[in-house]
């Protein structure tokens, strides 16, 4: 993971990526991610469960956010903000890599 303060510009053009540590599976009203190193489970709801869906077939919040704001009709602002928040917590957590920016 590189260091340093995580800004959303810089998250923006970064290559995010799920850890080899991390085991995932999506569920109908949940996505449960399982860290292998610390043990730990972690659920997200369904729409966190997309965004990390997404994040994981784009490996770019900007593009992830693209393609979100069309699914879910919103303005990609919005949408870069939220799954900013969420990228900033699943790395806190181990459960993403921020490759490069």
């Amino acid at each position: 993971m590189a260091s340093g303060p995580m800004t959303n510009t810089r998250l923006l053009d970064s290559h995010i990526a799920i850890p080899q540590h991390v085991m995932h599976r999506a569920f109908p009203t949940e996505t449960v991610l399982l860290n292998l190193n610390t043990g730990l489970y972690h659920g997200l709801n369904p729409t966190a469960g997309r965004m990390f869906e997404v994040l994981e077939e784009t490996g770019n919040l900007k593009l992830a956010a693209r393609q979100l704001a069309t699914e879910f009709d919103l303005a990609q602002n919005v949408v870069e903000s939220d799954l900013n928040m969420l990228t900033v917590g699943l790395v806190e957590r181990g459960l993403l890599e921020v490759v490069s920016g």
